[in-house]
């Protein structure tokens, strides 16, 4: 495909580089999102409506009536043949009485239904970020967070799930159409291409597609309903209906199953997976100051902007609900926006949720009563009616003959719009102090950011407080003007991450080594700390919070609540760059440029560029330059991110590559960290070679007194060894690790006793 001519016929021939330089060509373009046009760079929103309807009919030439899965379209003989582990939200979606209707239809007629109904379903959940992974009968199976993660893929599949129901029940069929969706979420292995041809597609291996389905089996028409593991994932986001436990076929244990009603009221992301359950504000008083220091001069007329800026996880929100509850007790106006991720491309969007909410609109309220409170909300300010027309015209109120109609140009209509919200502000600034809080703008959308300017320009004269949160990517361009102050908030240090995680386990105890296990490992950012704590927690199996004197590994693996947000970053780079993150993960935290250019098997031009991607993501760090260049990650749990897509079999052979490159490159490793050279051909599973590595490192640690990491080494090598068939080799190296083990423990090789045959372990008592 000529990806320049068709971008040049749609006259958006300026994107052309950026489309080329991060790999889109005929098999990814199909399936761009509106969030990915606006990671190419696409900011104006007729330049990405006008490219999605293009890609729209793209999909719509490569097949017939009945739309193409997306599993088609992304496959095909170019396509890199590779299955990953991951944490996918599945969603099966049926057409409910399809049966009857074949018995009653003509085969066309049904045709046309079926096909209208699957293209309805595919277009809503597309726009929410699905990959519909294939057409069943009068079934769709989509996953949420294959092949790309969102941070908040089981969110967006009940989205998608009430929109879809919605959206079919609008198609106009001389029967009318229902639906009913069944959501799981879980850990499968995704991505084997089976079949060909048409019929080819991206297998999903594991029990959540099943229980997906069986969910959707369960759900009455018109309904949504979720398996426990998303529930867990969506906080309060949602009004649920607990269905109690239900015998699933092919399920073991009875399950329990959620009716989602409906979205909730609750007034933010942040409120809804906190609640009133907050803990104590650590490490942010200094921050916490100088906002409360900003409210006082703005309060004494002297507007001023707070740019609050934090990768994902720091702490922004916690900080904002601090300053809240500080100011309780003084008199003021609050006003508090949100934006959202999946609504990049609706205008206004913040905007009009805050105005609804503090209307008080309710879903039953008819547009006379939404017009009234609307009036009310807006009285103490004293605005003109033309203003209440405008917002009512925001907010999509029905107003004939309440107001006179517009004779304006849609430009001309914003710019009184934008006058109206700022007349707002000001009135409400005259009557008091006004903090207002403009939360997540990376995501904002274009009009919401020209308001945005604007009141950035207006408050410096006003007593308004404006902070404004958002990632360290955003563009901050209002940084540098007199009344502006950038506020970048840094990692927690150890110090206080172990306050943080005391204060989670409550009345509870964990042991020093493992508070400290999860303070590395999170590497003081609070979200992490907060997660891996409840998984830590919760891994106990009387599920209180009591003392644990050994947490296993998977304990203190990635919780399911940071997967997606982990996973989200690594696939915005693409296929070749996250493949180079997957192999230095295998490596460790840290790496050197040589030895990957030697495991990862690419050429330098190659390499660069992929280590240069995750540099500028702030994924990995660099020390130096290529050549000699030294790289880490960032977070512990970006690299187990990375890592734990890798299948098994392929682990094993990096592991090998690695060991071997290692012992090729830095011979002397052998005898200086032996247990590096043991732990890679360990994950191998190249036993003999290990076990003389576990030897090494067991009776070098014992030479520098290093007892514990001696006797830690040695087990790990006698475990290994035990595994083998007998023979004299094995015996005589059982022998060694017995004497070995004998002097890191002080002398007490009694407790291994010399058989005929070699030795054997004491009865009495084991190492």
């Amino acid at each position: 495909m000529d990806l320049g001519g068709w971008l040049r016929r749609l006259g958006l021939e300026q994107y052309e580089a950026a489309f080329r330089e991060n790999e889109i060509d005929d098999t990814v373009l199909p399936n761009l999102t509106a969030e990915d046009l606006k990671d190419l760079g696409v900011g104006i929103v007729g330049h990405r409506r006008k490219l999605l309807d293009a890609i729209a009919a793209l999909r719509a030439e490569a097949g017939a009536r009945a739309p193409l899965s997306d599993a088609s379209s992304a496959t095909c003989k170019t396509t890199k043949d590779t299955a990953e582990r991951r944490q996918v939200t599945v969603m099966f979606s049926d057409l409910v009485g399809s049966t009857s209707l074949s018995a009653r239809m003509d085969p066309e007629d049904l045709r046309e239904i079926i096909s209208a109904y699957q293209t309805c379903i595919a277009d809503t959940v597309r726009r929410f970020g699905g990959f519909v992974a294939k057409y069943m009968g009068d079934g769709v199976l989509i996953y949420f967070g294959y092949p790309q993660a969102h941070e908040d893929d089981a969110e967006r599949a009940v989205r998608a799930g009430l929109e879809a129901i919605g959206a079919v029940g609008a198609l106009e069929f001389s029967v009318p159409l229902q639906t009913r969706i069944g959501i799981a979420t879980g850990l499968v292995v995704v991505g084997d291409l089976i079949g060909t041809g048409s019929a080819q597609e991206q297998a999903i291996v594991g029990e959540t597609p099943n229980l997906a389905a069986r969910l959707q089996s369960v759900a009455k028409a018109n309904a949504v309903v979720i398996a426990e593991s998303t529930r867990r994932l969506l906080g309060n986001l949602f009004d649920l209906a607990d269905l109690g436990l239900h015998d699933l076929k092919g399920i073991d244990a009875p399950t329990r199953a959620w009716a989602v009603l409906q979205v909730s009221s609750v007034e933010s992301r942040f409120e809804a997976f906190h609640g009133s359950g907050l803990t104590e504000l650590v490490g942010r008083q200094e921050e916490l100051d100088l906002l409360l220091r900003r409210w006082r001069r703005a309060a004494s007329g002297e507007g001023q902007v707070v740019l609050l800026a934090g990768e994902p996880g720091i702490g922004k929100s916690r900080l904002i609900a601090a300053l809240q509850e500080r100011l309780q007790i003084e008199l003021h106006t609050s006003l508090r926006y949100f934006c959202s991720p999946q609504r990049v491309d609706s205008a206004f969007y913040p905007i009009v949720t805050q105005l609804e909410r503090a209307a008080g609109f309710l879903r039953e309220h008819t547009p006379e009563e939404q017009l009234d409170k609307l009036a009310a909300l807006l009285a103490p300010a004293s605005p003109p009616q033309e203003d209440q027309a405008l917002l009512a015209e925001l907010l999509s109120i029905p107003f004939k003959g309440r107001f006179l109609p517009f004779q304006l140009t849609p430009r001309g209509k914003k710019e009184k719009t934008f006058e109206a919200l700022l007349r707002q502000l000001h009135g409400l600034a005259l009557q008091r102090p006004v903090l207002m809080l403009f939360e997540d703008v990376h995501w904002i959308d274009p009009s919401s950011r020209e308001l945005l300017d604007l009141v950035v320009e207006r408050v410096q004269h006003l007593p308004v407080l404006l902070v404004i949160t958002f990632r360290p990517e955003f563009e901050r361009i209002w940084a540098g003007q007199a009344h502006v102050t950038m506020l970048s908030l840094s990692r927690l240090d150890r110090r206080e991450g172990a306050a943080l995680v005391q204060q989670l386990i409550g009345e509870g105890t964990l042991t020093s080594d493992v508070v400290s296990e999860i303070v590395a490992r999170t590497d003081g950012v609070p979200l992490f700390l907060e997660e891996l704590t409840k998984a830590v927690l919760e891994a106990d199996d009387r599920g209180a919070k009591t003392a644990l004197s050994r947490v296993s590994a998977t304990a203190l693996a990635i919780p399911a609540t940071l997967h997606a947000s982990l996973m989200a970053r690594l696939d915005r780079l693409g296929s070749p760059v996250k493949e180079v993150a997957q192999v230095s993960a295998a490596i460790g935290r840290e790496f050197s440029y040589e030895l990957l250019q030697a495991v990862a098997q690419r050429n330098s031009a190659e390499l660069d560029k992929a280590l240069h991607q995750l540099v500028s993501a702030e994924l990995i760090f660099r020390r130096g330059m290529p050549p000699d260049a030294e790289y880490s990650f960032k977070h512990a749990l970006v690299q187990d991110a990375a890592y734990s897509t890798l299948l098994r079999g392929a682990r094993h052979k990096l592991h090998a590559r690695i060991g071997k490159a290692l012992e090729q490159l830095f011979p002397e490793l052998g005898s200086i960290e032996p247990e590096l050279l043991a732990h890679h051909f360990t994950e191998a599973g190249e036993a003999e070679i290990a076990i003389s590595y576990w030897l090494k490192a067991g009776r070098r640690a014992a030479g520098r007194s290093a007892d514990e990491e001696a006797v830690r080494h040695l087990r790990r090598g006698l475990e290994m060894l035990m595994m083998l068939p007998h023979s004299t080799q094995k015996d005589q190296q059982e022998l060694e690790f017995q004497l070995a083990l004998g002097h890191a423990l002080g002398g007490s090789a009694w407790l291994w006793q010399p058989t005929r045959g070699g030795c054997t372990r004491s009865r009495d008592r084991l190492v």
